[in-house]
C-alpha cells in the first residue's frame, strides 16, 4: 500500500495490546497474510483461535483489512507503520496543556540529523518569497 493510499484510509484506534502489537509488526513487515502465516511469523507460539480472535479484534478497530482468496483470508495493515507512528505522536502531542512546549521539547530530543531532515523538510514546504 502507497503511502498516498494509506493517508486516505481511515487507521483506527491506536492503543494496541501486546500482542496486537506484535501482529500489527508482522503485518507491516510481511503483509498481506493469512492467519496461519501471521502465527509462523510469530514463531508458532500462539493458537490458531487466538490469533484469528486478535485479527478480527484489529479488523473492527479498523487497523486491517481481510481479503478472502480462495478458501483463505488474508490480512492487510490498512495504514502504514509510518502512518500510526505519526498518529501516535499526534495523540501524545493533544494530550498536552502546552502543545508548544511539548513540540520544542521533541525537537531538542531528537538527534541533529532528524533536526536536519525536518528543517530541510519545512524548507521545501515554505512559499516561494
Amino acid at each position: 500500500m502507497s503511502p498516498e493510499q494509506s493517508a486516505a484510509q481511515p487507521c483506527g484506534p491506536l492503543r494496541l495490546g501486546a500482542l496486537e502489537q506484535q501482529v500489527m509488526d508482522v503485518l507491516w513487515d510481511d503483509g498481506p497474510l493469512s492467519i496461519r502465516e501471521v502465527i509462523t511469523r510469530l514463531g508458532a507460539k500462539h493458537a490458531y483461535t487466538t490469533i484469528a480472535t486478535v485479527l478480527g479484534n484489529l479488523e473492527r478497530k479498523q487497523l486491517v483489512v481481510p481479503e478472502r482468496r480462495a478458501r483463505a483470508v488474508t490480512y492487510t495493515a490498512r495504514c502504514t507503520r509510518e502512518l500510526h507512528a505519526a498518529r501516535l505522536m499526534e495523540q501524545a502531542l493533544d494530550t498536552s496543556h502546552d502543545r508548544d512546549a511539548a513540540i520544542l521539547h521533541f525537537f531538542d530530543a531528537i538527534d541533529e540529523r532528524e533536526r536536519d531532515l525536518l528543517r530541510d523538510y519545512l524548507a521545501r514546504r515554505e512559499p516561494d518569497r
